[in-house]
């Protein structure tokens, strides 16, 4: 009696765990890169709820086929795993899609024939505004100013922001708004830039002094917040995000997160910044991080500094002056406010992730992560691996390159500002400072791991542009400059782990995702072509068939 009751319990488990062994999901037929050192390449993958279950050939992945199982043969397309962008702004690329877009104009006259249009279409003394202008194709190569807009735009105020959002130009009708005359001062952190002659405002302002004007254009309507923010997650997810690290934002960007999460309005992860110093920041290292609310879809655990401007405008911060302007450039934060932050944010957990682009913001933020991770030693922070980061790390004095590695900082960069830098930056630097410019392979060898991103909507935000763009360092057409450093393009399978296992390193998931491997999140990229192996200049034509976020299917482009 004995040895039936034991046979009929061990039949009942061996049921049981051949039960939950049956795949939701299997994607077979694949060329399947892992980002597993220990298992690189596989031909199909099996989906249990939101976890992998297995991963391997396609004979053994049918093993786990059950009545409920989908199954979806993929007929030799690529899988990754699911794509983060380390560096993204959610709501500006959802506004980008909403609002006056202005991508794409390569000239001052294509410029303001699409301004033109929109205010045509305005009402009297309605604001026009927009995003998206750069004046790197024009001929010649010079800002927008006041006088432009005031010939298609007498009337309504208009405020139009540099695709890098660090300047924008405005017309005498925002300015009159704004009451900026010639003696007024420029503001921390910004300039006024006026005419050299006549001290007249250009109609240009960098950085903190766009807050002038912007703080006079009207907000928009909670609705149109709201549909920003779900238009930029539906776009991400087409282009094959899985998740997003919002670099910056405040406690009613959260709010509002959460809700249309709460509603199912939102697959997208996303891994929040409030911007700082601020109140945001002092709230959240008083009440900590949240993490891993909406099954593992949102996590609160960063604080976002801005330190300095953008190189385009020239408000970068150098240790040397530009070689096309007389400015070192901007600091926009006061290292007396950062550095206490940084020493609370290390006592309560919480990532600092700072915006530095010249090398002497990098130089200064290094020093001072360098002096609170003196002040608060391992044993007295709450995580002992904080993982700062660097956001940008653009231009870099090669003595500072081997600091991140030593202070355990992680360079967070997005390799299309290279490919878009590339046109401007050596008038602005001087072949000698390109040595340290966008160092991939610099950053990688002394012992790093570099977090991949876009920065969207100041870049296109597209994966395959990025992925190409740290593999080819050159542009969409070709062309790479002189001075531009060849050897500091990533291998493809660096380029791959910037994308996926080292941006879920930089938000601390790396146990979680970031990799195709059994136990973790099921979060997977299906490409059209073998980013790994086609020619560079296929790269960018790569389509993403499929996203999978938590094992569900939140994009099929066959529509099945």
């Amino acid at each position: 009696m004995k040895k039936i009751l034991f046979a009929a319990s061990l039949i009942l488990l061996l049921s049981c765990a051949t039960q939950t062994e049956r795949a939701d999901l299997i994607l077979r037929n694949a060329v399947v890169y892992t980002a597993n050192d220990a298992q690189p390449r596989a031909e199909a993958v099996a989906v249990k709820a939101d976890r992998i279950l297995f991963v391997g050939s396609n004979a053994d992945a049918a093993k786990y086929s059950g009545p409920q199982t989908r199954t979806i043969d993929l007929n030799g397309a690529a899988i990754v795993p699911g794509l983060i962008d380390s560096h993204y702004h959610l709501s500006g690329v959802g506004m980008r899609e909403l609002t006056l877009n202005l991508e794409g104009a390569n000239s001052l006259d294509e410029f303001l024939a699409k301004v033109k249009a929109r205010v045509d279409q305005a009402k009297p003394g309605e604001w026009v505004t927009g995003r998206g202008w750069i004046e790197t194709f024009w001929k010649p190569q010079q800002f927008p100013t006041r006088h432009d807009l005031d010939k298609i735009s007498p009337n309504n105020p208009v405020y139009l922001t540099r695709a890098d959002g660090h300047a924008s130009v405005v017309n005498s009708a925002a300015l009159k708004l704004a009451g900026i005359t010639k003696e007024t001062p420029n503001p921390f952190g910004g300039e006024i830039m006026k005419d050299k002659t006549t001290r007249e405002p250009t109609g240009m302002l960098i950085d903190r002094a766009q807050g002038l004007v912007r703080s006079r254009v009207p907000s928009g309507a909670p609705e149109q917040a709201d549909e920003a923010l779900v238009v930029g997650a539906r776009r991400s997810v087409e282009l094959g995000w899985t998740g997003i690290q919002n670099a910056g934002g405040s406690y009613d960007d959260v709010d509002r997160l959460r809700r249309l999460y709460g509603e199912g309005k939102i697959k997208l992860r996303v891994y929040q910044a409030v911007h700082g110093p601020s109140p945001s920041a002092t709230r959240l290292i008083k009440e900590g991080a949240s993490i891993g609310e909406f099954d593992n879809r949102f996590t609160l655990r960063g604080i976002k500094v801005v330190f300095d401007g953008a190189l385009g405008s020239k408000g970068a911060a150098l240790l040397e002056p530009y070689a096309d302007h007389d400015t070192t450039g901007l600091l926009t934060a006061k290292e007396d406010e950062v550095l206490p932050m940084l020493i609370d944010a290390l006592k309560s957990g919480i990532q600092v992730e700072t915006h530095a682009i010249g090398d002497r913001a990098n130089r200064i933020i290094l020093d001072l992560y360098e002096k609170a991770f003196a002040a608060v030693p391992a044993g007295e922070r709450r995580i002992a691996d904080p993982r700062f980061r660097v956001e940008h790390a653009q231009i870099l004095d090669l003595s500072d390159i081997p600091r991140f590695a030593s202070l355990g900082v992680i360079p967070s960069m997005q390799p299309s500002h290279a490919i878009g830098d590339l046109h401007f930056a050596p008038s602005r630097l001087g072949i000698k400072r390109l040595e340290g410019a966008y160092a991939w392979q610099s950053l990688i060898k002394s012992g790093v791991v570099i977090a991949g991103g876009s920065d969207a909507p100041v870049e296109r935000g597209e994966p395959m542009i990025e992925f190409y763009a740290a593999v080819a360092r050159r542009d969409l057409r070709g062309f790479s400059g002189e001075g531009w450093h060849p050897e500091q393009k990533a291998t493809r399978e660096q380029a791959l782990k910037m994308f996926t296992l080292w941006a879920a390193h930089a938000a601390f998931e790396e146990k979680l995702r970031g990799s195709i491997e059994p136990g973790k999140l099921a979060d997977l990229t299906v490409l059209s072509a073998d980013i790994m192996n086609i020619p560079e200049a296929e790269i960018p034509k790569t389509l993403c068939l499929m996203t999978v976020i938590n094992g569900e299917v939140v994009h099929n482009a066959a529509g099945k």
